[in-house]
């Protein structure tokens, strides 16, 4: 059997793509969402949220469906994304100032309590471009979450474990007073994907 009937055999009895469908989410990757804010007991309700790397919007059902009507979810990818009640979306590239720009139009002013990043690059196959192009977008993230947090807000974001993530994790370190790193269930065990979790502006 090849190693695509393989995968495509894993996804369709994967627990997570079942429970995805039966709920409504968009990708299993909205329960690696779920058990970090469950873990980190983060209430967002009436809540301003960003949404770094939206699509295809998982990670945005769930934070609108935390935020409630009074709160504001803004997305963003550079892919498109269909839209989704209660999340305003950009398609745009977050590494460019004219899209970075829009966000903050959008926000007004208004100071954020929790910025999620599920951002990943496309991968050249090249592991260790791909790993750097990856450390350069939570580096991104990080400093955008800094110049747009409460004191008190929240960071989540993905990053992969290979070269400069000790160095991004003492970024994180020296950003936040308690960073604590989550593996959730539902990402998969082969995948070296972790999840690092900034809590309070230093």
């Amino acid at each position: 059997m090849s190693k695509s009937k393989i995968w495509m055999q894993q996804h369709v009895n994967d627990p997570y793509v079942i429970q995805a469908r039966d709920k409504g989410y968009r990708s299993r990757a909205a329960f690696k969402l779920l058990e970090i804010l469950e873990k980190e007991a983060v209430s967002i309700k009436g809540k301003a949220v960003v949404d770094l790397g939206a699509t295809p919007g998982s990670w945005s059902q769930v934070l609108a469906e935390r935020v409630g009507p009074s709160g504001k979810v803004i997305a963003l990818d550079v892919l498109e994304m269909d839209p989704l009640a209660g999340v305003q979306f950009i398609q745009g590239d977050f590494r460019e100032e004219s899209v970075l720009g829009q966000l903050e139009k959008l926000l007004d002013g208004m100071p954020v309590n929790l910025v999620v990043s599920d951002m990943a690059p496309n991968l050249s196959g090249v592991a260790s471009s791909d790993q750097a192009r990856g450390i350069y977008l939570c580096e991104l993230a990080v400093d955008f979450a800094c110049n747009h947090m409460k004191k008190n807000g929240i960071f989540i974001t993905k990053v992969f474990q290979g070269a400069g993530f000790p160095e991004f994790q003492q970024i994180m370190k020296r950003r936040f007073n308690v960073v604590v790193s989550r593996k959730p269930k539902a990402s998969r065990g082969r995948s070296s994907e972790l999840y690092l979790v900034g809590r309070g502006l230093k």
